[in-house]
């Protein structure tokens, strides 16, 4: 099994900034992917950003040039940085794992907002 937990959301202005850390532990060696995904209210959970365990990184088209995923090995944690943020990023954030199974967090809320 693998826990995950998710920090750092908040409320912040349109062009601000956040970071998010999903900080995993139990049977984390067998993890081969990390990623982001969001869902904002009365729409599907969509991806965000992915990166493998050879540092592999893939983000969504609507995000690339703003969000970044980057992990700590030394944490067990992975982070997503978001920089100059939009009213559409408002959502709830979670962070995803992947070995046999699939495993979630519990989510974090970004809301974008002035």
């Amino acid at each position: 099994q693998v826990h995950l937990v998710e920090s750092g959301g908040g409320l912040v202005q349109p062009g601000g900034s956040l970071r998010l850390s999903c900080a995993a532990s139990g049977k984390i060696f067998s993890i081969y992917a990390v990623g982001w995904y969001r869902q904002a209210p009365g729409k599907q959970r969509e991806l965000v950003a992915v990166i493998t365990r050879d540092d592999r990184t893939n983000y969504a088209d609507s995000v690339k040039g703003r969000f970044t995923i980057s992990r700590d090995n030394a944490k067990n944690t992975v982070y997503l940085q978001m920089n100059s943020l939009k009213y559409e990023d408002t959502a709830v954030y979670y962070c995803n794992a992947r070995d046999s199974l699939v495993y979630w967090g519990q989510g974090t809320q970004v809301t974008v907002s002035s």
